[in-house]
């Protein structure tokens, strides 16, 4: 039974949903880990037989410790099937939801030492009523520009979970 190590990287806490859910389905096929990229180790990371990392987007760019996670370990992961996905609310569109046009995917495989062998890419959630002011109205504003909703009393979830499923199913086949 493989050992699969599920990373990730998340501002609001969206991207461990959808760890989680990945988690369930590939548990049929192995024994998951799923953490933080900070709160693992080495030495987890050497004994994992496949590797999965999602981070999110907040103001146009993924955390700062995704880049070091994947400098740092670069050579471990290299060595193991892997894969990354990316949560962004600008995949809610259609022209950019898929690997080869989310302009923050695209933009991860250009700043990163280290290519994926597998990529995904998940349309986020804007949750308003979670956000601290400076970053409701920012995130307001960017939405109203970008034709997103931007009624701050709501939440919007654009996770498409079937495309999650299927994203799952076939990662490390």
């Amino acid at each position: 039974m493989d050992k699969i190590l599920i990373l990730f990287s998340t501002t609001d806490g969206h991207t461990v949903s959808i760890c989680n859910r990945i988690g369930e389905i590939l548990s049929a096929t192995g024994s998951v880990i799923i953490s933080s990229l900070e709160d693992i180790s080495q030495i987890e990371l050497e004994n994992a037989d496949k590797v999965l990392v999602g981070a999110s987007i907040r103001y146009g760019k993924h955390n700062k410790n995704l880049f070091s996670f994947s400098r740092k370990y670069k050579s471990i992961l290299d060595s193991k099937e892997n894969a990354f996905f990316s949560v962004n609310a600008v995949a809610r569109k259609p022209e950019k939801n898929d690997p080869g046009t989310n302009p923050y995917l695209i933009k991860f495989l250009k700043q990163s030492s280290w290519q994926p062998k597998k990529l995904g890419v998940f349309a986020g959630k804007i949750d308003y009523p979670k956000y601290k002011f400076i970053d409701k109205y920012m995130i307001r504003l960017i939405m109203w520009i970008t034709d997103g909703p931007t009624d701050i009393r709501k939440s919007f979830e654009f996770t498409d979970w079937s495309k999650v499923d299927d994203f799952a199913n076939d990662i490390f086949k």
